[in-house]
């Protein structure tokens, strides 16, 4: 029995991208007895049965899943993995060639922990403008110099992303349950073009839920493919966007309602909208929509802000 399930799920690949993924992993100083990998299909135009070479690996399926979205790619992969340890791999995460090994290390040596990840390093199609920096968190980049962790929720200094993600079964398993419980859930992440997300950290908040607690380590690394599309002002409005108002709905599955605010408030934030100039009033424009649409969409909740 493998250690280790390489979990890659994935709609309609950039085959340029998708092949330095897979050259990544054939370079893993983990031997490929200790891993399996399962390349979930999630509802591509092509099968990618038919155009994804995984003979290399001995211990290698395709696995198509016709359901559109992130989330039901991931309870298809944590349905079909043999192993007591998951790794998420994005299309677009090329693995440092001791990844996987550095992660049993961790699996083994943590038992503390239920859900871990490391470093996204970005390597970037075109360099971008100064200006997008400060949004290069809601492309799942970081970079810190310090291992850290905790078994608190809310604690976005602790909490892995989905990029790289290490999960243990039992954590996965249970947080299948609950997405197969609330369709909220389930709606949370990516699907097609929409840039929804919190899924991750929803998966990764489960290993709380359980006792166990959650850790991010330094010596786990990978490089995140940045095509410039990503690097636009159009798209990082969307994704703005998209991962403010999951992050309200998953915040509020988990118990945390947004206050009411003051009518004062609302007349600091007009005031301080007037202020701003054109580019960063336009993004504090895209955070609000995506708030006021998540409250617009949880029953017990209807003020605006």
């Amino acid at each position: 029995m493998p250690d280790l399930s390489v979990i890659i799920c994935t709609h309609n690949p950039r085959a340029s991208y998708f092949e330095k993924v897979l050259n990544a992993l054939k370079a893993q100083t983990l031997s490929l007895e200790r891993w399996e990998l399962l390349l979930v299909d999630n509802a591509s135009n092509e099968l990618l049965c038919e155009t994804i070479d995984l003979s290399w690996h001995h211990n290698a399926r395709h696995i198509r899943e016709n359901q559109l979205g992130l989330t039901p790619a991931r309870l298809r992969g944590i349905q079909e993995a043999q192993t007591e340890t998951l790794i998420f791999v994005d299309d677009d995460n090329v693995l440092n060639p001791d990844y996987l090994e550095i992660a049993l290390q961790i699996d083994k040596t943590w038992s503390i922990l239920g859900a871990w990840g490391g470093q996204t390093i970005p390597e970037f199609e075109e360099q971008p403008p100064d200006w997008t920096k400060v949004y290069w968190g809601y492309l799942a980049i970081r970079e810190f110099n310090q291992d850290k962790w905790s078994n608190l929720l809310h604690q976005n200094e602790t909490t892995p992303c989905g990029a790289g993600l290490c999960v243990r079964k039992v954590v996965a398993e249970k947080y299948a349950g609950l997405v197969n419980n609330d369709p909220k859930r389930k709606n949370l992440g990516r699907k097609g073009k929409l840039l929804l997300s919190a899924e991750d950290i929803d998966l990764a908040f489960t290993s709380c839920d359980i006792g166990l607690g959650i850790g991010l380590f330094t010596s786990l690394k990978l490089m995140h493919l940045m095509p410039a599309s990503r690097l636009n002002e159009e798209y990082l409005l969307r994704i703005v966007e998209g991962s403010t108002y999951s992050q309200v709905i998953l915040n509020w599955l988990r118990g945390q309602i947004p206050p009411a605010p003051s009518l004062q408030s609302k007349l600091l934030l007009q005031i301080r909208r007037r202020l701003m100039d054109p580019r960063e009033r336009r993004f504090h424009d895209a955070y609000y929509r995506g708030f006021n649409l998540a409250l617009k969409e949880l029953p017990t909740l209807s003020h605006n802000t």
